[in-house]
Formats: structure tokens, C-alpha cells, sequence
């Protein structure tokens, strides 16, 4: 997780976001819905998104897990981090971490071409506060970068 191998001992009902929020501590993943319908706790599971509120955690043994404390740093932010803060893609908050993974998970699958495509691919990640301009903006400027790693690599 976030380059660091765990060993726990967990229910077999645990999900992965209980698992991260609660014996992980690893706070920034939100839990939102609860229901895979609001992406607020989305994360990248061996560099594919993924709602972590309808994960087991014990279905995902040995899985490469990133979550937003594993993307960067306030020294060194991943790009989608600093496209993010530079287009002011974030009001509340809440959703910003979700919104994040997400992200970077479109980046990494290579389908999105257009705004209209980013759009579609992003609609799993809702924003109450409406900053899907920004957010899409941000998206845009990553999608141009020739220097961001696919996920696999970086997490490897």
C-alpha cells in the first residue's frame, strides 16, 4: 500500500475503504455514498481505479494500492496534484481525493482524447460543489504532459 507491503489479519467482510480509513489510518480516501455511487473513495488497485467501498479487502491480496498520501508530497505533488491546486479544481474538498485517483486513472487507461471524453469517464466522481470545469481543465493539462509515467511503472 502506497509502496509499503502490509500484513493484516481482517474480517473477510472488511472492505477496502473501512480497511484504509480505519486500522490503516489513512484518512484522505472518503467515504461518501457507500454505495460505488459518488467515486469519493476512489483509489488505484495495481494502477486501475477503483471504489473502494465495494472492494473486500481480502479479495485483493498482494494488489499494488495507491491512495491519494501515496501520490506525492507538498515538496513534490504528482502532476495531477499540482494541475489540480493550479486550476483551482476543488471547493470543499471532500471529493478532491476520489476525484484525484480518478484521474489519474483515466490518464493511465489512455481512452479519454476530448473534454467531452474526460467528462463521460469522470461522470463516476460527483462533485457537490460543482467544479467540474476546473476539474476537467486540470485533467486536460495532465492528458497533454508527455512526462507523466503510466501508473504501473510509477508504482512498481
Amino acid at each position: 500500500m502506497n509502496g509499503t507491503n502490509r500484513v493484516l489479519d481482517i474480517h473477510p467482510w472488511v472492505t477496502l475503504l473501512d480497511l484504509l480509513r480505519g486500522p490503516i489510518e489513512l484518512t484522505g480516501t472518503k467515504k461518501g455514498c457507500d454505495h460505488g455511487q459518488c467515486g469519493a473513495c476512489t483509489v488505484l488497485v495495481d494502477g486501475e481505479r477503483v471504489n473502494a467501498c465495494l472492494k473486500l479487502a481480502v479479495s485483493i491480496d498482494g494488489a499494488a494500492i495507491i491512495t491519494i498520501e501515496g501520490l506525492g508530497t507538498l515538496e513534490e505533488m504528482h502532476p495531477m496534484q499540482k494541475a489540480f491546486v493550479e486550476h483551482d479544481a476543488f471547493q470543499c474538498g471532500y471529493c478532491t481525493a476520489g476525484q484525484i485517483c480518478s484521474a489519474i486513472g483515466l490518464v493511465a487507461e489512455g481512452r479519454a482524447h476530448s473534454r467531452a471524453e474526460i467528462r463521460e469517464l469522470m461522470s463516476g466522481n460527483l462533485c457537490r460543489c460543482g467544479a467540474y470545469t476546473n476539474i476537467a481543465d486540470a485533467i486536460e493539462k495532465v492528458l497533454g504532459q508527455e512526462s507523466v509515467k503510466p501508473l504501473r511503472e510509477a508504482a512498481e
